[in-house]
């Protein structure tokens, strides 16, 4: 995983190159010419330099959830710096809209999800190595309003009291919109429990602005057009001009889990699973992921 901090190929055919005359002649090495004006390589030194020089280094294409915009490029960067591994431009979408991608052809080499829901239905259609699928982060549920507004709420409740619209993602692509939904089924204002199944209640029908995704869900409210919405916790570290209104209790909603696992398209499956590993083990990685509100799924 880590690239290697002594000689590489060119060091060493050099000091290889660099050895005195006798130590050939005791070794019992024929020299043609013993003007010294050139030494000879040793066996082979041309082929694996040739074998070096030509040698790409790994390219990875990940796929994931929008929520990571801020976090996975300084995680990528901090392991190209490690290994030499580079990324293509990494997509952020809803984590459906990911896979309805990899289901239209879309090749990646590791797709990362905002929910089980989403990678469930990548297993499913055989989109990834099942094998190397890994439950990655933890998120909590929060409601948010524009930073500095005098909006209330203390309970999951009293969004149906607020005068203005309220941002939840579509449900249908966005898993922070069925977590949303799950917590307003248990209070009585969505028909469904899974989030996705059901209607909401009159109260606050009128009320719902639908997100193309967490990031348009979190622009709403900071802009004003709407004056709560539910978001994930990272989303107050990614987007400017928001906050914490209310957490939303675990029980209210599903576990907010993050999986990850390699693409069955990927041509590099080694590199990318040695990747989701660093993820999870790297310091100062884990660093990087507390520093957006991440935290590993135990």
């Amino acid at each position: 995983m880590y690239r290697s901090k002594g000689l590489n190929m060119f060091d060493m055919v050099s000091r290889r190159g660099f050895v005195s005359l006798s130590a050939f002649a005791a070794a019992g090495l024929g020299l043609a010419g013993c003007s010294g004006s050139k030494t000879s390589e040793p066996a082979g030194s041309d082929a694996g330099s040739a074998k070096a020089s030509s040698k790409k280094a790994v390219e990875l294409q990940v796929f994931a959830a929008n929520s990571l915009e801020k976090a996975l490029p300084e995680v990528q960067e901090l392991y190209t710096e490690q290994t030499g591994t580079t990324f293509a431009d990494t997509q952020f979408k809803a984590s459906g809209d990911l896979v309805e991608q990899m289901r239209a052809g879309a090749t990646a080499d590791v797709l990362i999800t905002a929910s089980k829901g989403t990678m469930d239905d990548a297993e499913a259609a055989e989109l990834v190595d099942t094998d190397t699928r890994e439950d990655m982060f933890v998120n909590d549920l929060v409601i948010i309003r524009a930073e500095g507004s005098d909006t209330k709420v203390e309970a999951i409740a009293d969004v149906a009291n607020l005068d203005g619209k309220i941002a939840i993602g579509d449900a249908k692509t966005v898993p922070a919109g069925k977590y949303a939904n799950q917590a307003l089924a248990s209070v009585g204002l969505y028909t469904g429990t899974e989030g996705d199944d059901g209607e909401y209640a009159p109260e606050i029908a009128d009320k719902v602005a639908l997100a193309d995704k967490v990031g348009t869900a979190a622009a709403y409210v900071s802009t004003g057009d709407c004056v709560a919405g539910f978001v994930y916790s990272s989303d107050i570290f990614r987007y400017d001009g928001i906050e914490e209104a209310f957490v939303c209790p675990e029980d209210s909603h599903k576990p907010i889990v993050y999986p990850g696992a390699v693409a069955e398209s990927s041509e590099h499956a080694d590199e990318a699973k040695a990747f989701i590993d660093f993820c999870l083990t790297n310091k100062k990685a884990q660093k990087i992921w507390a520093k957006y509100g991440f935290e590993l799924s135990a």
